[in-house]
């Protein structure tokens, strides 16, 4: 994904008019488009054909992928052929299902998780996860709400990519994420949610435009696929 404003729009919401209408608006200023079960599961699968189709961004599919491998894998391909670029997949669920997935998709794997719940059962192995994401995935998710996490994960996935989600309703703060070691931050409600999503997201992407990176991650598949 290029990285413009390093911003990802989260589609969490039920309303398929409203997304739409919300992605017409922040278009502009936004590098990626994250979309969830919510807006899947009150329209149906196309709506990831039809965001494709009207907007020039990559689309990720948050699929939180956690079954066997076979049943992740068919997952993972109804929906690239959907039209999503990428597709979230689970670590948890072991290495078999990550190597499943990636050979039919472009997958980030959920290394950690924001809430704090996830410092009692993902926290303790997410640097495991992260070591068998530089094999097969383009990229991991990482929690913007626990920036130290961010960089401890940066050291082991390298030049993957990394996008990190919890910025504004969970607690962290805009720009956070990128000075920890972050490729992307995904936002939601703090945008979706505002009384101006188009306002709220230039002032977002004015904060991250002045952020002093720490890192600069490659951009490029790791196993030489095109990027979508």
């Amino acid at each position: 994904m290029k990285k413009e404003s390093r911003i990802i729009l989260a589609l969490d919401i039920e309303d398929r008019n409203k997304a739409l209408k919300i992605c017409e608006e922040v278009e502009e200023y936004i590098d990626a488009i994250k979309i969830g079960y919510p807006l899947v599961l009150s329209s149906n699968l196309e709506i990831l054909a039809e965001i494709k189709k009207k907007f020039s961004k990559p689309l990720i599919a948050d699929f939180k992928v956690a079954d066997i491998p076979e049943i992740s894998k068919r997952i993972c391909k109804l929906a690239v052929e959907k039209g999503a670029d990428y597709v979230i997949v689970h670590g948890f669920v072991g290495e078999e299902v990550i190597k499943a997935c990636s050979e039919v998709a472009n997958i980030f794997v959920v290394a950690d998780m924001s809430h704090p719940g996830a410092e009692r059962f993902m926290s303790r192995h997410s640097q495991e996860i992260a070591e068998i994401s530089r094999k097969y995935a383009y990229g991991i998710v990482a929690p913007a709400t626990r920036p130290g996490q961010i960089s401890k994960l940066r050291k082991i996935v390298k030049d993957l990519t990394i996008i990190s989600p919890g910025i504004k309703a969970q607690g962290a703060k805009v720009g956070d994420a990128i000075k920890a070691g972050a490729d992307f931050e995904i936002i939601g409600r703090g945008i979706y949610q505002a009384p101006n999503p188009k306002e709220a997201v230039q002032e977002f992407s004015r904060i991250i435009s002045n952020v002093k990176f720490r890192f600069d991650s490659a951009v490029m598949m790791n196993d030489g696929r095109s990027e979508g």
